[in-house]
């Protein structure tokens, strides 16, 4: 059974920093390239962040790159994205994924990743 839940996601004002997790379980995960999507009301889901399977190469959508950073812990099991100076365009549902094929480094769009978690709220409003 693959899972993946994330947390972390919260109410901030713009300017302000969180940092989102996603705990993964029921795969070799440190085989696996992961990912971070988001999804705002009434578009269409977005990369935003891709690591590598060893964490040593990674990859940022424009909107995102010099604010947000992704890193993973492969003992943990776990995959991070801190996200900094955020914005009202930064409010979305903020999704973590694996990679579908353990092979590609860094899958940047939805069909390249297999499993998702159920998303955590990141609302930027003053």
């Amino acid at each position: 059974e693959v899972q993946l839940v994330e947390s972390g996601g919260g109410l901030v004002q713009p300017g302000g920093s969180l940092r989102l997790s996603c705990a993964a379980s029921g795969f070799t995960f440190s085989s696996y390239a992961m990912g971070w999507f988001r999804q705002a009301p009434g578009k269409e889901r977005e990369f935003v962040a891709a690591i590598s399977w060893a964490g040593g190469i990674t990859h940022y959508a424009d909107s995102v790159k010099g604010r947000f950073t992704i890193s993973r812990d492969n003992a943990k099991n776990t995959v991070y994205l801190q996200v900094n100076s955020l914005k009202p365009e930064d409010t979305a549902v903020y999704y973590c994924a694996t990679a579908r094929n353990s092979e590609v480094i860094l899958p940047t769009h939805n069909h390249e990743y297999d499993y998702w978690g159920q998303g955590t709220q990141v609302t930027v409003s003053s």
